[in-house]
Order: C-alpha cells, then sequence, then structure tokens
C-alpha cells in the first residue's frame, strides 16, 4: 500500500477530529433530500377503463411538475385493489364502486361512466330487452333471426376474470360467471370495440365512454339502450342510466404526500376538460 505524501497528511489533520466524514454525509443527504422533493415517480394500475383518462390526466400533471413521472399500467379493477395492497403500486385503478371487503382502502372518484351493449354497425338491431341479453350471454339465443335480426349466428364476447365491467354485468342482470357461454373473452374496452367492429354479428359490453369516443373516431360499432334507456353521457350524468358506475383512484388510507399531490391534481377542476375528451362524467365536487 503506498504511503500517503506528507502534504496529504496534514491536510487530514488540520480536520476537527470526525468532522469532516460527518460534514460530508451531511452535505450528500441535504443533496439527497432536494432530489426527492424536485421528483417523484408515482405507479398507478389497474382498470382498463379508468387508464385512458389516468394517462392523459398524469401527462398534463407531468408538465405541470416538471421532474415527476406517473407510469400507468393496465390489468383490469382487481389488479389495481392487489397492487395497492401489496404496495407494488402506489394508486390503483378501479372503475366501480369499493365493495364492504375492500374498506381498507380509500377511494377517489374521478369520472363517472356506464356499461352499454354494443352491436357491429351493420346489425340491424336496434333494441334488445333484459331477457334478450340474459338468453344471448346464456346460450339460450344463439341466432340474431331469434331477436328480430339476420339469420346468423351471435358471437359472445364476454369479460375476463378480475374486470369489474363483468362483475357490473352479471350483478345487473343476476347472473354467475359459469352461466355466461362465451365465444370470445376479452380483456380490456378496446379489445371489445375491435372484436365487434370487425364481425358483424358480434355483441359486447364495453364502457359507454370508451364506445363513445371509438364511435365518434369510425369505430364500425353501435351502443344499444338499456331498459329503454339511451346510453349517453347526459342520460349518465342525470342518474337515470341503469347501469352506470364511479371511476376511482384507490390507495391505502394514509398516502404518502407525492401520491396525495397526484390525487388531488386528478380529483381537481383542472381536469375537467380531460374527462370530457375522454367521453365520460364530470363527478359532483
Amino acid at each position: 500500500m503506498p504511503e500517503l505524501s506528507p502534504q496529504r497528511v496534514a491536510v487530514r489533520s488540520s480536520w476537527p477530529r470526525g468532522f469532516a466524514p460527518i460534514a460530508i454525509l451531511a452535505a450528500l443527504t441535504t443533496l439527497s433530500g432536494c432530489g426527492r422533493q424536485q421528483g417523484q415517480r408515482i405507479t398507478v394500475t389497474g382498470s382498463s377503463t379508468v387508464a385512458p383518462l389516468a394517462t392523459e390526466i398524469g401527462k398534463q400533471f407531468e408538465q405541470q411538475n416538471p421532474g415527476w413521472r406517473v407510469d400507468v399500467q393496465m390489468g383490469g379493477s382487481s389488479r389495481g385493489i392487489a397492487d395497492v395492497r401489496s404496495g407494488s403500486a402506489m394508486v390503483g385503478m378501479v372503475s366501480r364502486a369499493l365493495k364492504p371487503a375492500e374498506r381498507d382502502l380509500k377511494a377517489r372518484t374521478i369520472a363517472l361512466d356506464g356499461i352499454a351493449l354494443i352491436v357491429n354497425k351493420a346489425n340491424p338491431i336496434q333494441n334488445l330487452s333484459d331477457a334478450q341479453i340474459v338468453g344471448i350471454y346464456t346460450g339460450k339465443i344463439r341466432n340474431w333471426r331469434e331477436v328480430g335480426g339476420a339469420a346468423a349466428p351471435i358471437t359472445v364476447v364476454n369479460k375476463a376474470e378480475g374486470r369489474s365491467t363483468l362483475e357490473l354485468f352479471l350483478e345487473h342482470f343476476k347472473l354467475k360467471a359459469p352461466q355466461v357461454k362465451a365465444s370470445i373473452v376479452i380483456g380490456d374496452n378496446q379489445q371489445g370495440i375491435l372484436t365487434v367492429s370487425k364481425d358483424p354479428n358480434a355483441i359486447a359490453y364495453v364502457s359507454i365512454g370508451t364506445a363513445s369516443y371509438e364511435a365518434t373516431h369510425g369505430a364500425a360499432i353501435r351502443l344499444l339502450p338499456l331498459e329503454g334507456t339511451p346510453p349517453t353521457l347526459a342520460v349518465v350524468q342525470s342518474g337515470r342510466y341503469p347501469l352506470a358506475r364511479p371511476l376511482n383512484l384507490v390507495t391505502r388510507p394514509d398516502p404518502t404526500p407525492p401520491v396525495r399531490r397526484f390525487l388531488d391534481y386528478a380529483s381537481s377542476p383542472q381536469v375537467d376538460g380531460l374527462i370530457n375528451k375522454q367521453f365520460f362524467v364530470v363527478p359532483r365536487r
């Protein structure tokens, strides 16, 4: 090991005992603390219905808070709940109200939405009764001819387990998951819309907001009334739509200051324009 030069020894011996390491450590700690204050990474996972809105909110939040990053990932409402509980995500996206068994979490409603049945734009069907919808999804009605449509087999599109849209659909029509006889099982709303737009004999149920947006941007789909009630945002906002739901961001009861800051922003009037652009309803605040 090489010997230290006298000059270096003299410099070291000029420090008060124990001062230099403590001073350097304090300076590094202060700088590290400043870095944490200047930027944060917030992880958000869950509902595919909420994800497009949360992504846009995240982008706008990042623009107004340089150095911050909002990372949004889909996977269904169940994933959002599980990830927040496990700590693998700071915020969960859940497109329904919390259940009694989920009271260990806290929900912040950022928008309102509904669930609509959709068919291909070429399908002549304009209305389906609840009984007909149940018949189609349980396999008792297999051909569009049986409900006044063309003579063609029905392609039944169902949501995968863990999706809140599936849970709400089953609850509304008083069905159990094993009763549904699906031709195709899809994950997010976009998959359902794409499937129906390409198959003139398909039927699916998806977010009104997402379906309305895609229909106005060229998707070959049509939203069907539910119980005779048109699936529009105005009807959802009025409270008259029979299958409406809150779109929530959920956290643990005591979120960290950075997460609270993001939640406050995501539920403020600053995001109302984004909610409208995504074809959702601004909640009452």
